[in-house]
């Protein structure tokens, strides 16, 4: 297998530059909770955002990495392809729910970057589905 993905269009690329950022992220949360802590800001955070829930957060982005290199080397398969964008979906979803119902986020520089990528994630490969699946 190739470093690089071998397939056509440019979503492949940017489901590896986004399981890169993934990982650093995991990294970052397992070593502290202050990574979390940026991200999850809001009035509620300072009680919820604990070390175990700052690693807790760490594994769900290693588990989406994991799922999402698997999708961009195997970026024609239905169903990898359906289960990284369910990724994304999960997380939109999950940030909502923090943002508006448990308030441990708040909209500001914390939630701006993943909110950004999981919103383009999304629109990206649900644009895209036909021209990657079979």
């Amino acid at each position: 297998m190739s470093m690089l993905p071998e397939s056509s269009g440019l979503l492949p690329y940017w489901l590896l530059v986004v399981v890169g950022f993934s990982v650093l992220n995991t990294v970052q949360c397992y070593k502290s909770a202050q990574f979390a802590r940026r991200t999850f800001n809001g009035p509620t955070a300072a009680a919820e955002v604990t070390p175990f829930a700052g690693r807790l957060f760490g594994s769900w982005s290693f588990i989406s990495a994991l799922v999402r290199l698997y999708a961009t080397y195997h970026i024609n398969d239905r169903h990898l392809y359906f289960l990284a964008l369910s990724t994304y979906c999960i997380v939109l979803t999950h940030f909502a729910g923090e943002l508006l119902v448990y308030g441990t986020l708040k909209v500001g520089k914390g939630l701006a970057p993943p909110l950004f990528v999981a919103t383009t994630s999304v629109v990206w490969m649900i644009t895209q589905w036909s021209f990657y699946v079979d």
